[in-house]
């Protein structure tokens, strides 16, 4: 019989019986396990952790790589039975980068796979399903949750009191860290018109106490149908180059890689010093207009900058012109990446609506300690060089500051 694909997020129905969940990983060893969650998607109590060495609780069990929950014996209080992988605790460093495989088999059902999108934010835990009842019998969800900070994320979301183990650490500067100062006498020689911006950038930093820390500064932009009349008028170009003064004072190579977020492939090029004259201009023109996917591009930045080998902290300047389309995506992201060195500064200019930006700090729940937001105004090239580099830097600053 023919597998059935499960793309991230679909569902299919199950029996009532014994159905079993075998998990293939392509890379790290790997430990599987599953969660027995309540109504309000906790755990009822440690014991609801099912592992090797726990591998039996009301009705579901693991065995190596595969999860076997009998149905009809798992009691009515359990709503929810999650499917985990983790990276062995044994492999110091390692991570998932290829998704692992799931393939669910009942007995008179068709055989049902699902492979979440490769992971590039250095997961090390991922929820890959969840069976779940509904209209009084069971469904299984395409799940896909990766979790960069490892068991202590799944404990936080699902309420299970592990103690996970140290991390390895994290080849990346640490805020924090001091540095050595960055000459502008380049940006002088190679591109006078951004000498003055520089030195105005190199002012905000020195005043929030950051003057001599280096970073990798990256700018993604939004390229969706409402952005059109903003790059026409040279208003995105005009702040690549406020961005691009502002890397001179944070990383002395000159170039900003850029990344325009259409669809699921950002275009990934770079503006620098010696090429940024009507640089936007020109690159964006090679990208199709849509619904910016600000997701995917982000992924692609932080695997971009894992993959340079960069020992300075990251700085993602994301301009963001409307709210997300995968807004539990976008929150995964800022949590995923708050271990690896990234931090990430929303600047909404544009005619969409930016309240999911503005408040992700501003709710009552989680917090995300690397990320801030700034209000650029519907044309950020009105907004003078002292208050524009206030604005950019403030939180970038705070977070370095540690």
């Amino acid at each position: 019989m023919r597998a059935t694909s499960l793309r991230k997020g679909e569902n299919a129905p199950l029996l009532s019986a014994p159905v079993l969940l075998s998990v293939s990983v392509q890379g790290p060893a790997s430990d599987v396990s599953a969660l027995l969650l309540g109504a309000r998607g906790k755990v009822r109590g440690d014991h609801d952790l099912v592992f090797y060495n726990h591998p039996a609780q009301d009705g579901v069990s693991v065995a190596g790589p595969v999860v076997t929950a009998d149905l009809g014996r798992v009691p009515d209080d359990v709503d929810r039975v999650a499917v985990v992988v983790s990276v062995d605790p044994g492999q110091p460093g390692g991570v998932f980068t290829r998704a692992p495989v799931l393939t669910i088999t009942q007995s008179g059902s068709t055989e049902l796979s699902f492979t979440a999108p490769d992971f590039t934010s250095g997961e090390t835990v991922v929820v890959l399903a969840e069976l779940y009842r509904r209209d009084g019998g069971w469904k299984v969800r395409a799940v896909g949750q990766g979790y960069a900070s490892g068991l202590a994320g799944l404990a936080t979301d699902y309420g299970v009191d592990v103690e996970p183990p140290a991390p390895a650490p994290v080849p990346v500067q640490r805020p924090g860290t001091p540095s050595t100062v960055v000459d502008l006498a380049k940006v002088e020689r190679v591109a006078p018109a951004l000498a003055a911006p520089a030195r105005q950038a190199s002012r905000a930093l020195a005043v929030r106490g950051i003057g001599q820390r280096r970073a990798a500064v990256y700018l993604l932009l939004d390229h969706g149908w409402n952005m059109e009349e903003l790059y026409e008028s040279f208003a995105v170009q005009a702040f690549a180059e406020r961005v691009l003064a502002l890397s001179a004072n944070l990383d002395d190579d000159g170039t900003v890689p850029v990344l325009f977020s259409s669809g699921d492939q950002p275009f990934l090029e770079d503006i620098r010093l010696d090429n940024y004259r009507g640089r936007i201009d020109q690159l964006h023109t090679q990208v199709d207009w849509g619904r910016g996917n600000v997701a995917a591009a982000m992924r692609h930045a932080v695997g971009h900058y894992r993959e340079s080998g960069a020992q300075d902290p990251a700085f993602m300047v994301t301009q963001v012109g409307d709210e997300p389309w995968d807004k539990a995506e976008v929150r995964s992201l800022l949590q995923n990446t708050a271990s690896l060195g990234v931090f990430w500064l929303f600047v909404g200019f544009g005619r969409g609506k930016l309240a999911f930006y503005k408040n992700l700090n501003a709710a009552t729940g989680a917090k995300f300690p690397n990320v801030a937001f700034y209000d650029a105004s519907k044309n950020p090239g009105a907004v003078p060089d002292e208050r524009f580099y206030a604005g950019l830097v403030e939180g970038f600053a705070a977070w370095m500051r540690g």
